[in-house]
């Protein structure tokens, strides 16, 4: 911990600090400072990873991934007894917290990041996903993550298969689309899975654990409005495009630790611009967004990620890591221009 003077508790409904999540990002999403402490609670790195369209790309810059097993232990490990688990809370205040015991707790300030409590009302397509954490019944052969195998039949949205390798065997596999709507059906997609891996040779053994969630892709609309500290999704502190949170909780957490102050006051309205200035930034990615649900048909959307990984690696990386320049914006409307058309391109833009 970098500020042992801070007195503090996270208080926690679960019964494990992270839920039930995969967390990835690349090594260039972070700075080398903060890369060098995420390690300690990484499950596994890699110096690479690959996506396949029509053809395979090995992309370099490393990959990490975080399981929330590791994410707990690790943390509590550390944390001890300032973690409060099983305590749920009903209701908050910018400077307190009613448990659903009754039990008040007090404090200069009170951090929420819970999350959304409930679909954000901005314009938005959604990234959707079911992950099978499962064992094979042999090698899978895979180096390094597959980002992206999109060698698979779209069924009305952008879709592929997201694979991490833990071991030889075990393999963290996601079908994942990028759609017009949040529904998961839960029975459909693991039947997918089973037969893509049908499709490799690879038979599942055992599953050890399985994760589903929607993510929201804004298209438009305002920075979320708070009242009281408010970090994570439910502050906009995400990437547009890709959904990743990770990065950007990762910065936070140091710029709020180099504050002196802690009072809500003050840390409100400081969060709050932070949160509106990332929002701001983020317009361009909103306006690929734009592009990729209002632009084109749902089958095609392939096509504009297909010409996207056209780019250079450094390119790819500041995607990423939602630091692109003016030049790298250019290139990217000017690569995916061909697949757009014109009037739907116009009015994507336009919001219309």
């Amino acid at each position: 911990m970098t500020r042992p003077d801070v007195s503090f508790a996270i208080i926690e409904a679960g019964p494990t600090l992270g839920g039930n999540h995969t967390w990835s990002f690349h090594g260039t999403d972070v700075t080398p400072a903060q890369l060098e402490w995420l390690w300690v609670l990484a499950s596994k790195t890699w110096p690479a990873h690959d996506v396949i369209f029509s053809e395979p790309r090995r992309i370099g810059g490393g990959y990490q991934s975080i399981a929330s097993h590791d994410f707990h232990w690790k943390l509590m490990e550390r944390l001890k007894d300032r973690v409060r688990l099983k305590t749920k809370v009903s209701g908050l205040t910018s400077t307190s917290v009613t448990l659903s015991t009754g039990e008040v707790l007090e404090a200069k300030a009170v951090i929420d990041g819970r999350g959304f409590s409930a679909a954000p009302t901005w314009p938005c397509g959604w990234q959707k996903f079911l992950g099978l954490d499962v064992e094979l019944d042999k090698p899978h052969g895979l180096e390094v993550p597959l980002l992206m195998d999109c060698r698979v039949e779209q069924h009305g949205a952008f879709r592929f298969l997201y694979l991490l390798p833990w071991d030889e065997k075990r393999v963290l596999i996601e079908d994942t689309s990028y759609a017009d709507d949040a529904t998961l059906d839960l029975p459909v997609l693991r039947a997918r899975i089973t037969s893509y891996l049908a499709e490799r040779g690879l038979t599942i053994a055992s599953v050890r654990r399985e994760e589903s969630a929607a993510l929201p892709i804004p298209m438009e609309g305002d920075a979320p409005a708070f009242d009281v500290p408010t970090v994570g999704v439910a502050a906009g502190f995400f990437h547009a495009t890709t959904g990743y949170s990770l990065p950007l909780a990762v910065e936070l957490a140091d710029a709020i630790a180099r504050r002196k102050s802690f009072d809500a006051k003050s840390l409100t309205p400081w969060l709050r611009r932070l949160s509106r200035r990332w929002w701001r930034d983020q317009a361009f990615y909103r306006l690929l967004n734009r592009m990729l649900f209002r632009g084109t048909e749902p089958e095609v959307r392939v096509k504009i990620f297909e010409s996207f990984y056209g780019h250079d690696d450094g390119l790819i990386g500041r995607f990423y890591a939602g630091r692109l320049t003016v030049a790298d914006k250019l290139k990217v409307l000017a690569r995916g221009a061909p697949i757009v058309p014109g009037p739907r391109a116009i009015k994507a833009a336009l919001n219309r």
